[in-house]
């Protein structure tokens, strides 16, 4: 019996000592994986510093006072804006999903504000060049720069000018598409923001609906597209005046703030020459 005893004695101190080696093969495992999370923290933490410090730098060279840059959530892109003059709101976005435009179209946006219908129509379309006509010169420097910003400048140019004059500007049958979202009040309807940059561009002070569909039909290529929108209790006078500039209605669509209210918005497709036919899409 002391035989086996001494016999197994031996044996045991080399498990023991196996045991020892894994444990510290793990031990040093583990420590080796925690100077490697720490490292990876460590590199992550220093890009987003970078980044960081780039956006700071950035927005110190591109932006004036009051202004900021807004996400727009498409390809990265961004735009920038001054509240204390005029933002885009909801209904350029739609105007932007509305617009139909096909590869290697040419488009004008007519009152283009700070840049962001050619900016998304870029994004989301395979449109080849995109031309925004401003009067207002705070907003297109606003969207010079913002072009720049999000490196667009052999896609998109913002050009400086009078809407009633872009035919004289980029010459008739110009484009194969045009958009706008004009001011939608006249002299009759609600009254005018005291601010003249927003006031501008709510209401009919520098141009009238008139005068957007007479230039969008002079720019446009025979059998080009207008897309508009506007507000629905105007709707009468938008179609009346489409057509009268050739512009035939083809395709609308009513936006309802809820479901169970009136809509308090219209998008619009029209054909330049085109025959009289319009689908009216669900809302």
């Amino acid at each position: 019996m002391r035989m086996n005893i001494l016999e197994e004695q031996p044996a045991q101190r080399m498990r023991k000592s196996e045991v020892e080696e894994v444990n510290m093969q793990n031990l040093l495992q583990q420590n080796l994986l925690q100077q490697s999370l720490l490292q990876q923290n460590l590199s992550q933490q220093k890009v987003s510093m970078e980044e960081t410090l780039k956006e700071e730098v950035l927005q110190e060279d591109v932006l004036l006072a009051d202004e900021r840059i807004d996400e727009l959530h498409r390809n990265q892109y961004k735009i920038i804006q001054n509240a204390k003059k005029f933002c885009f709101g909801m209904d350029a976005v739609l105007l932007s999903g509305f617009a139909k435009i096909k590869m290697g179209e040419v488009v004008l946006d007519l009152g283009t504000g700070t840049g962001i219908i050619p900016i998304l129509l870029e994004a989301k379309t395979e449109g080849k060049h995109f031309t925004g006509l401003e009067i207002q010169e705070d907003s297109a420097n606003m969207a010079r720069r913002s072009v720049a910003m999000n490196k667009l400048n052999d896609k998109i140019d913002i050009v400086i000018g009078d809407i009633k004059e872009a035919s004289k500007l980029f010459g008739a049958a110009s484009f194969d598409v045009v958009t706008s979202n004009p001011p939608y009040m006249n002299d009759h309807h609600g009254l005018t923001n005291p601010d003249l940059p927003k006031a501008i561009a709510r209401h009919e002070i520098l141009c009238t609906l008139e005068d957007v569909i007479r230039e969008a039909s002079k720019v446009l290529k025979p059998g080009g597209r207008f897309f508009m929108v506007h507000r629905p209790f105007r709707l009468v006078e938008i179609i009346n005046t489409l057509t009268a500039y050739k512009l035939e209605p083809k395709r609308m669509k009513m936006v309802h703030p809820f479901a169970d209210k009136e809509p308090n918005m219209v998008l619009i497709e029209c054909t330049k020459g085109g025959r009289s036919m319009i689908k009216v899409e669900a809302p």
